[in-house]
């Protein structure tokens, strides 16, 4: 096995799993300056809270399972609701900022690690479960949906949310060109850091071996939960709140690019019997 230069390892013996969970260990040291990752204004924290409500309802108490959870940001949007969370990650960086985002803001939430296909969670524990921009990039999406539907209680729900990153419809190939060729004049300010160049070798390749390589379009997430055994199923692609909040942080071109991308909140529910 060797090191790549971008300090990700490749080799024979390497797997798929192991090099996702490799990447976003890196990932882990830039991952909250990007907006569309951390929460970066009141307006988009309460348009957050709005989704969650409508499609998991209010806290109270309820245990919630946030998966994939990364630096901790759903799992705080979950908190300041009024569940009681439990975040999973495969990635140790992940983790470590998660909890020492946790204790520097005074939360009680617990996080550790885990396979997202296989979390040793016991059966029928939790009343909620969450995950953002997760499905895209499994491995094996039916074994973790039937582990989702295992850990959740009767009736308990599920919020997706997600999208195609794969597909780039053509207006939205003109706008990133459009700004990239604009930000190089000195014309349009520079994004936030979002991918370090450097590791984008790595994602696509990645990305080109997932199941939803092809792109995850929210139809075909949907069928997937249903042979899982879930019901109930709620297809959202009204994100334009937590959109239009999260543009006052980009460029005006690349604002334009991901309100056209096919992006969508899921809400399914496990049946009580």
């Amino acid at each position: 096995m060797s090191m790549t230069e971008t300090g990700i390892a490749s080799g024979h013996n390497y797997g798929l799993r192991e090099e996702i969970k490799a990447y976003w260990s890196v990932r882990a040291a830039t991952f909250d300056l990007s907006p569309g990752h951390e929460i970066f204004s009141e307006p988009e924290r309460l348009a957050w809270h709005r989704l969650i409500v409508k499609h998991l309802g209010p806290g109270d108490g309820r245990l919630a399972l946030d998966i994939a959870s990364g630096t901790g940001v759903i799992s705080h949007l979950m908190d300041d609701l009024g569940f009681k969370v439990t975040g999973l990650d495969w990635a140790e960086p992940m983790l470590d900022r998660a909890r020492a985002k946790a204790k520097a803001r005074g939360r009680s939430i617990s996080f550790r690690m885990a396979d997202v296909e296989n979390t040793m969670e016991p059966d029928a524990t939790y009343d909620v479960i969450i995950t953002r921009h997760l499905v895209w990039t499994l491995v094996d999406p039916k074994a973790a949906f039937a582990e989702w539907m295992r850990v959740l209680k009767p009736g308990g729900t599920i919020l997706i949310v997600d999208g195609d990153f794969v597909n780039v419809s053509r207006a939205e190939r003109i706008l990133k060109a459009l700004a990239k060729a604009m930000e190089k004049a000195g014309l349009l300010k520079a994004d936030p850091l979002h991918a370090p160049a450097e590791l984008m070798q790595s994602h696509n390749d990645i990305v080109s071996r997932v199941h939803f390589s092809n792109g995850a379009r929210a139809d075909l997430v949907a069928d997937m939960l249903g042979d899982a055994g879930f019901e109930s199923m709620t297809i959202d692609t009204n994100l334009r709140d937590i959109h239009k909040s999260q543009a006052k942080h980009w460029n005006y071109l690349k604002a334009l690019s991901r309100g056209i991308q096919h992006r969508f909140a899921i809400g399914a529910r496990k049946p009580e019997g």
